[in-house]
């Protein structure tokens, strides 16, 4: 059977290109090509609304809009890239690359140690090729996964992402679909995946032309961007088809091996075979005829496990999920903040079940929400969590984007970090945060329409209401918001900033190297909560080891009598020690247990013994 034709503009060769768009909304579509040659061509519709043609004396770099019966001028939905912006006319791309990743198949999803930046304010100059620079320091900190904010083209030149409208074109200040795959391919050579976050449950406010092609949105819900895709009512399946057509676009055309799907709670579907099915169903389908690893990972604040359940189970069969629980049980036990979403979380016993679990809220009540919230996630394998402490959203929805550097001591940061990078899920680090990074990351836009500025000004101080922050609110439009989020890399060789970097180091290091740690598995680990000190036990072991965690959570030193099993353990790391900046440690190097050992442990630690078998 013949592959269905995709949609946008496809360059075929010896100056011919194929048209394809869909747009049951117009009776009469045209190309209208603007330079190098200006002519305007009939498209030819099939009796599914698609608008076709096959057009002679055209070559890559030429320019067009679409003319919808006879009048409105509008860039191609499915455009490759927007050299002029979101307003501008699309331009036609050959897809050909030298691509110099042979061999590359991808890696195992329980070895990503993930690596989130945004490609705006991760170096000055804030490209793709501007990062490949630093991906030797990466590969050196421990990283094995690089994954981006969205990069489909947006207004202007800063934004976080999550305005783009354009699905199929890379953001032209960025450096284009040429500069994401020198970068995806420069990362490959480095033994490093990619993951690139995607948007499918709306698109920005400003150039989104869709609704003008067809019904690309529906009426009958409402997310809190605007109008929702529509996924499930009348001509859905074309919808559908052009969402996971883009999916397949990054796997195919760019080599990227795993998509993060942005807020996955507000897709709203009611269909029996919902869209979220479908892609996963496509792209591991097609990640098996590629013989290559492609991941879908999953963003959502339902604590809905159908999501990351086998299929065979009943589940949708996402790979992972970024799980929120965890952070926000660390940040309140760590911060104390107990406002907005936060007032749900600050009970110790909430840390051990997101170490046993992985969800905190599996069905109880939720007082934020005012509800009863989640599905228990006891039976979900650990390597469908990814874990974290910052990420763009806990940073960057703070009134002030402020980091974990400036909300507590050293010691605290040394301790949050330990308790997501030993956990048994899959690490995230926020770019910077490997060496303690003072830059905020405050939400950032470059829209052109007054209106929109400010709604989006109004729409930020509504959301920060309910966590009481103080202070002013840096204004998203003004460019110095995005310039003061740009990292500084420099600090990476300075003082506590270069200690911190080697700290990072090191446990990334212990949980690549000591088998108990780097294997996986809930079933092979119990925790232990000390609610009165404090004090989090985490046993993990491996037929080739045993691995010991001891987290002091507490403010004060504590002395306690541990379950350490029978035999002769080594002390392998501790983050009270001079080297890490601390005031030294009280634990010896070496542990003989006859079942038991009693520990003086620093406030704000944490400690590994290990027993090699």
């Amino acid at each position: 059977m013949k592959e269905p034709d995709r949609p946008g503009a496809a360059y075929l060769g010896n100056r011919r290109c194929r048209f394809l768009v869909w747009a049951p909304f117009a009776d009469k579509v045209e190309v209208h090509l603007t330079a190098p040659d200006e002519r305007v061509l009939p498209l030819e519709e099939d009796s599914q609304g698609y608008h076709h043609a096959i057009v002679e004396k055209v070559t890559p770099g030429s320019l067009y809009f679409y003319r919808l019966n006879g009048k409105n001028e509008r860039p191609d939905p499915a455009s490759r890239f927007q050299p002029q912006g979101v307003h501008g006319p699309s331009q036609v791309m050959d897809s050909n690359f030298s691509w110099r990743d042979e061999g590359w198949t991808g890696i195992p999803l329980e070895d990503y140690i993930i690596y989130e930046l945004h490609t705006g304010t991760f170096t000055v100059e804030g490209t793709f090729t501007a990062i490949i620079a630093h991906l030797d320091m990466l590969k050196q900190l421990g990283i094995t996964a690089l994954e981006l904010m969205p990069v489909a083209q947006f207004p202007g030149n800063r934004n976080w992402g999550y305005d783009g409208v354009y699905p199929f074109a890379v953001q032209e200040s960025y450096g284009g679909p040429e500069g994401l795959k020198q970068l995806v391919d420069a990362c490959h050579r480095q033994g490093m995946a990619v993951i690139l976050d995607v948007v499918y449950n709306h698109l920005g406010p400003e150039g989104n032309y869709l609704a003008d092609f067809g019904p690309y949105f529906t009426e009958r819900y409402q997310t809190l961007w605007g109008r929702a895709l529509n996924f499930d009512g009348p001509d859905s399946d074309e919808v559908r088809r052009f969402f996971v057509e883009n999916a397949l676009y990054w796997i195919r055309e760019f080599h990227i091996d795993a998509l993060r799907l942005d807020a996955l709670h507000a897709i709203l579907d009611m269909s029996p075979f919902t869209f979220i099915e479908e892609l996963v169903r496509s792209v591991h389908n097609d990640a098996e005829n590629l013989k290559r690893k492609a991941y879908l990972i999953g963003e959502s604040s339902a604590n809905d496990v159908r999501l990351i359940r086998d299929v065979s189970a009943g589940g949708y069969g996402l790979d992972a999920q970024w799980n929120d629980d965890f952070h926000h049980a660390v940040h309140v036990l760590l911060t104390g903040e107990k406002t907005g979403y936060y007032q749900d979380y600050g009970k110790f016993r909430q840390l051990v079940m997101a170490f046993e679990e992985g969800f905190i809220y599996s069905g109880e009540y939720s007082a934020y929400r005012r509800r009863r919230h989640g599905t228990s996630s006891k039976d979900i394998p650990a390597r469908r969590f990814v874990v974290f402490i910052q990420n763009h959203d806990q940073v960057g929805n703070r009134a002030q984007g402020d980091r974990l550097s400036g909300l507590f001591s050293f010691e605290k940061l040394k301790l949050a970090a330990a308790l997501y990078l030993l956990s048994p899920y899959v690490p995230l680090v926020f770019m910077g945060e490997e060496y303690g990074e003072t830059a905020p990351f405050p939400y950032f836009v470059s829209h052109s329409e007054p209106a929109l500025i400010e709604a989006v000004r109004k729409g930020r101080r509504e959301e920060f209401a309910t966590f009481r922050w103080h202070g002013e609110i840096p204004d998203p439009q003004d460019e110095t918001t995005f310039q003061r989020a740009h990292l500084n890399h420099h600090l990476r060789n300075e003082s506590e900033h270069q200690t911190l970097f080697a700290y990072y180091q090191e446990l990334i290091r212990l949980r690549r190297e000591v088998p108990a740690l780097h294997k996986l598995n809930k079933k092979a680990m119990k925790v232990t909560g000390y609610e009165k000190e404090k004090i989090l036990f985490l046993h993990r072991w491996h037929p080739e080891s045993e691995a010991v965690i001891i987290y002091n959570c507490g403010e004060d030193e504590s002395v306690v009598s541990l379950p350490v099993p029978k035999g002769r353990w080594q002390k392998r790391f501790d983050s009270a020690e001079v080297a890490w900046g601390g005031g030294g440690s009280k634990i010896p190097a070496v542990l003989p247990s006859r079942g038991k050992l009693t520990l003086q442990v620093t406030p704000a630690s944490a400690v590994v013994i290990v027993k090699e078998k």
